[in-house]
């Protein structure tokens, strides 16, 4: 039955033919018309049909579209004026279809480039990303795909679509002489429910970031859309040489129900009290305030992708929330009560726990917006640890060890932080908790799998599981780095020094204890003396030549120089510093290699002790500014723990305490957001990202 519609949009955009089941075609009629620029338009085209089979129909005839083509005009028009996107130049290779039913056209598809990094499909291919620059022109993306609006009949979408993928790969590789492997698409959802290509058999992937080509980079747009793939060759990760990693695709499209609920605890944070220190250190006025509320529900919308469902987003909001609200305490259960009600705190805790979404995604997410803020040239990775007394036996991770925020050895836990800090501010970029080797035991399996450790975790000390979070953020380059600080944990291991990679300069703090050479003596094997074996352990030959501690160095150093590390509230922080070149001590040997010895005097009279493996003609303000770069990794932890409930949490899972800490790494760099946002000073209290001015430190120095 062939009806006319009783009415369309003049462009279409509002129709879901990319979508919906009902996506369908127009009538069909023989003789043609003229559009006034002149391109050939069937007779009829535009006349709306219904049917309620598509068997019905007379069959369905795909035609392919080739650069100047008579059709190439048609299909320019009716993509440009009925597809919600409109139609741009394609990019690289490119070949466009048109499905008719007689001499009227149907439908429309483009496949064109694919797009050129897509963490969910390279996660989903498993290819490594010299391989995917080799092999991404075996890909092509399904760039366009309308069924016109004036066409509804049930299964004509996925019915067209399956019968260009048929003949596909042959069409280019006669255009192109290459096969193609696989090809992609994406589908909005706030328009269409992909149905049409799950009904062809496509292969839901995960979702975009909600980020597009922007000039030379990318920008971030927000409009976060579902991945699907296709597989034309079922051996392409056997040519390209690579396997499929694990997937758990965890998009369900949300219920009414979820969505009331997201409604109700959004409208819970509008009306909210949002006091006016919200943002520590800047000062917010009432028209401020109250727009932190939607400014925070805009924020986590940006890691949408990472939940796959709504409610999981909605647990996530009211978590974030509440470690930036002014509840006294900041754990599950009193953040639950406060924003999702007494049922709520069940799910809260399994959403920590045990719940399906990706950590490891809103982690990377993070990292990228946070290098938008504050990356720069010159800047350094800092490494610490940090600690969280507990007083139970069965948190993962807990044990006798010292405990720094309570200054002995206690019962803890302990966690390994990398930050990053330049001239433009500071923040956390990862953390691990650090696993104590008794609980690698044969005892301690049950508790291990209880909290969800996994099983491939082994041992590591400190500064293992630190150069390894540094190396993997120096090889992914979303930070400049020069320089890596760590404190005595970190800088007494030779291992974790020697391993940092080669074009950045450490500066690292070291124990009292530490012995150097103020000159390098000559070393080699002693002369044999003519009886037993002959010497194969190399000594030191000079005998002028005397080796000492950093403490004695200090202690007989008569070269002091008074400097302004930085204005605090109370005024300049002084103290005093001097500079020698050395050759640490290794097993009573020197290092090949001569390197900066930093002494700094307090005015309490502490000293500190640091080496640098920076040039020699590094300028001493320069090691000065450097000097206090490592403080920015302890604000962080403070506030942290002062403003956004840090070591609040009483999750026992290996999952929880590092969703946990993802979590605060997202309110402070929310608080970030807010001070660029309200473009307000913050004063001489330094908060989660501000700016630090290194105009002001080190610039008075002069001769004791």
């Amino acid at each position: 039955m062939i009806v006319p519609l009783a009415s369309r949009t003049s462009t279409g955009r509002l129709a879901k033919g990319k979508g919906t089941a009902l996506a369908d075609m127009c009538a069909g009629s023989t003789g043609a018309v003229f559009s006034e620029a002149g391109i050939r338009m069937p007779r009829g085209f535009e006349r709306g049909i219904v049917q309620e089979e598509l068997s019905g129909l007379p069959s369905v005839k795909i035609r392919v579209i080739g650069a100047g083509d008579p059709e190439e005009a048609l299909w320019d028009k009716l993509v440009r004026e009925h597809h919600y996107l409109g139609y741009q130049k394609l990019l690289g290779r490119r070949l466009k279809y048109l499905a008719y039913i007689g001499e009227s056209p149907v439908s429309a598809l483009s496949w064109s480039a694919a797009a050129l990094k897509l963490r969910v499909r390279d996660h989903w291919i498993g290819w490594t990303p010299e391989q995917r620059k080799d092999h991404l022109h075996r890909v092509s993306n399904n760039s366009r795909f309308i069924v016109f609006p004036w066409v509804r009949v049930p299964n004509l979408a996925s019915h067209v679509l399956g019968r260009v993928l048929k003949r596909l790969q042959g069409d280019w590789e006669e255009v192109y002489g290459e096969r193609l492997w696989l090809v992609e698409t994406f589908v909005d959802p706030r328009y269409f429910k992909g149905t049409s290509y799950r009904a062809a058999n496509w292969i839901y992937v995960g979702q975009s970031s909600g980020s597009g080509k922007y000039r030379q980079g990318y920008a971030y747009h927000g409009h976060v859309k579902e991945v699907y793939v296709y597989e034309l060759d079922r051996r392409f990760r056997q040519r390209i040489g690579c396997h499929a990693k694990p997937y758990n695709p965890r998009y369900r499209p949300p219920s009414w129900k979820s969505e009331t609920k997201m409604g109700e605890l959004k409208m819970i944070i509008r009306e909210a009290t949002w006091k006016p220190d919200v943002v520590p250190g800047v000062e917010l006025d009432s028209k401020d305030v109250e727009q932190v509320a939607e400014e925070l529900i805009r924020f986590h919308e940006d890691f949408r992708s990472c939940f796959g469902g709504q409610k999981n987003e909605r647990l996530g909001l009211a978590y974030l929330t509440g470690l930036l609200s002014n509840l006294e305490s900041k754990s599950i259960e009193p953040i639950a009560l406060e924003f999702l009600g007494q049922g709520g705190v069940r799910n809260t805790q399994r959403f920590m726990k045990s719940y399906r979404w990706n950590e490891q995604e809103m982690l990377e997410l993070y990292q990228q917006k946070l290098s938008e803020d504050i990356g720069a040239s010159g800047g350094m990775l800092t490494v610490d640890s940090s600690e969280f007394p507990k007083k139970g036996k069965e948190s993962v991770g807990v044990a006798r060890q010292y405990c720094g925020s309570m200054g002995k050895v206690d019962n803890c836990q302990s966690g390994v932080f990398v930050g990053y800090c330049s001239q433009k501010g500071y923040g956390l970029l990862n953390a691990q908790l650090y696993m104590p080797e008794g609980w690698f035991s044969e005892e301690q399996k049950e508790r291990r799998e209880f909290n969800k450790v996994p099983e491939s975790l082994g041992f590591r000390t400190k500064p293992q599981i630190a150069l390894e979070m540094i190396k993997q953020s120096c090889a992914e380059g979303l930070f400049p780095v020069q320089w890596v600080g760590c404190d005595t944990t970190f800088g007494g291991d030779p291992d974790f020094l020697d391993g940092l990679p080669e074009n950045v300069y450490y500066f690292a703090q070291v124990r009292a204890s530490t012995q150097v050479f103020l000159k390098k003596p000559k070393v080699g094997l002693p002369p044999y003396k003519g009886r037993g074996a002959p010497p194969k352990k190399k000594k030191i030959l000079s005998e002028n030549v005397s080796i000492k501690t950093v403490k004695e160095v200090a202690q007989g150093c008569r070269k002091w120089r008074p400097v302004i590390l930085a204005e605090g509230a109370k005024g300049p922080i002084v103290a005093h510093v001097a500079v020698y070149r050395v050759w640490q001590a290794r097993q009573g040997l020197p290092k090949d290699e001569a390197e900066w010895l930093f002494l700094r005097r307090n005015e309490d009279g502490q000293i500190k002790y640091a080496f640098s493996n920076a040039p020699e003609d590094t300028p001493i303000e320069e090691l000065v500014r450097i000097s206090t770069l490592r403080w920015s990794i302890e604000q962080c932890f403070k506030e942290g723990k002062d403003q956004l409930g840090m070591d609040h949490y009483e999750h026992r899972s290996w999952p929880a305490w590092h969703r946990h800490m993802i979590y605060v790494f997202l309110a402070m760099l929310f608080l970030l957001r807010l001070r660029i946002r309200f473009k307000k000073n913050s004063g001489t209290h330094f908060a989660p990202g501000t700016k630090i001015d290194c105009s002001s430190i080190a610039t008075k120095i002069s001769e004791h």
